[in-house]
């Protein structure tokens, strides 16, 4: 399973670029997708905290219980790949500069 999270980091913000390349409503897929994520990743995070608040439990302990939430590593695991895929690709522009 880690060979294959570690591949999938490698493999998915390169692809992203090629078809960002290739299909120009890609760029904006992506981005649409991104902003989607972190509204989704926020709202998990907010509701979390709001359970600790409101059941006056201690927040050290019980505030990881958001790395449970599918929904919150999924959309945690796109903005890593999006930001990957956006330095990928401020990079290479920066060589074609040059």
């Amino acid at each position: 399973m880690s060979i294959m999270i570690v591949l999938l980091i490698i493999l998915i913000p390169p692809v992203m670029g090629i078809c960002s390349w290739l299909f120009e409503i890609g760029r904006h897929v992506f981005a649409g997708a991104a902003v989607l994520s972190a509204y989704i990743v926020g709202i998990v995070i907010s509701l979390a905290i709001h359970d600790i608040l409101r059941d006056d439990t201690v927040f050290m302990t019980n505030i990881h219980v958001v790395f449970t939430n599918t929904l919150f590593l999924f959309c945690g695991a796109y903005l890593g790949a999006y930001g990957i895929y956006v330095l990928l690709l401020h990079f290479l522009k920066g060589l074609r500069k040059e």
